[in-house]
C-alpha cells in the first residue's frame, strides 16, 4: 500500500482506487480479504467514516464482498470489471484532454505519437 494521498481527490476515492489499483495488480487475488477498514484507517491516518465510505463504493460495484463477522474479499471477476471499466473511460479520461493540449500547442499526430513512443519506453522500464 502506499501512504500518499494527495488533495486533488477526496481521500475515500483514493483509498477505494488504491484498492482497485491493488486488485488489477494482482496483489489481491479473487476471494482474498482485503486490509480491514481499522487496518486503513491507522495506515492512513483517517477517519473511519472516510475509510468505510470508500469500502462501501466498491461493495456496491461489486467489485469486494464483506463475510460478516470475517471481513471483505475480493469478489469473483473483480479485475475484469476493473479494467473494463477503466478501459471505457481511458479514452475520455486521459485521451481527449491530451489532445485538446496537443492542438493547443499546435503539435501534429505525427509528434504525438513521437513523444507516446519516447514515453513508452520509460514507462516499461518501471
Amino acid at each position: 500500500m502506499s501512504k500518499s494521498l494527495d488533495d486533488k481527490k477526496p481521500i475515500f476515492i483514493q483509498i477505494k482506487e488504491v484498492i482497485e489499483d491493488q486488485i488489477i495488480n494482482d496483489q489481491l487475488q479473487e476471494h482474498e480479504q482485503i486490509p480491514s477498514t481499522n487496518q486503513l484507517v491507522q495506515f492512513y491516518k483517517v477517519n473511519h467514516i472516510t475509510v468505510a465510505k470508500g469500502i462501501n463504493l466498491l461493495v456496491e460495484e461489486g467489485i469486494i464482498y464483506k463475510k460478516r463477522g470475517v471481513g471483505m474479499f475480493v469478489a469473483e471477476g473483480a479485475k475484469d470489471k476493473l479494467v473494463q471499466q477503466r478501459r471505457e473511460g481511458f479514452a475520455e479520461e486521459f485521451v481527449l484532454p491530451m489532445l485538446k493540449e496537443a492542438k493547443k500547442l499546435r503539435l501534429s499526430d505525427h509528434d504525438v505519437v513521437k513523444i507516446i513512443e519516447k514515453l513508452k519506453g520509460s514507462v516499461e522500464d518501471d
